[in-house]
């Protein structure tokens, strides 16, 4: 659902579709809400949570983000897979999934993302920017 603002096509807050943004295989991005009031970013609202305006610009990502959280899943599943809560650079958060070994994704690793998405969960999916460079204990 799509609403005219001014000189601004955006698209309604609340509405599921267009969250990904897919315009080509190198160009697709993750849209999120901006309020017009507050400043303050987020993903996939209908009104902001800080200060409970309705007037919610979208933007699109820049796609590049920092792991805050990750969890591996084992049911539901054929394979362990991890969920992640990317903080991206925008400054708001995100779920997806993180490629690589579940066990391998940690908190503070940086994250692009990637051109494919989840099939199955629809959820954004994102690579690993730096190759981890931990010691093995």
């Amino acid at each position: 659902m799509y609403h005219h603002s001014g000189t601004v096509t955006q698209q309604a807050a609340g509405s599921p579709t267009g969250l990904l943004d897919p315009r080509g295989p190198d160009t697709e991005a993750i849209l999120f809400q901006r309020c017009t009031w507050c400043g303050t970013a987020m993903y996939h609202r209908v009104l902001c949570p800080v200060c409970r305006g309705s007037e919610l610009r979208t933007e699109r990502s820049e796609g590049v983000g920092t792991v805050r959280h990750s969890t591996v899943v084992h049911r539901n599943t054929p394979a362990a897979r991890n969920v992640s809560l990317i903080e991206m650079s925008e400054g708001f958060i995100v779920r997806g999934r993180v490629m690589g070994p579940p066990i391998g994704i940690h908190s503070g690793d940086r994250v692009r993302l990637s051109t494919a998405k989840d099939p199955v969960r629809g959820e954004p999916v994102f690579q690993l920017l730096d190759e981890p460079y931990r010691a093995w204990r």
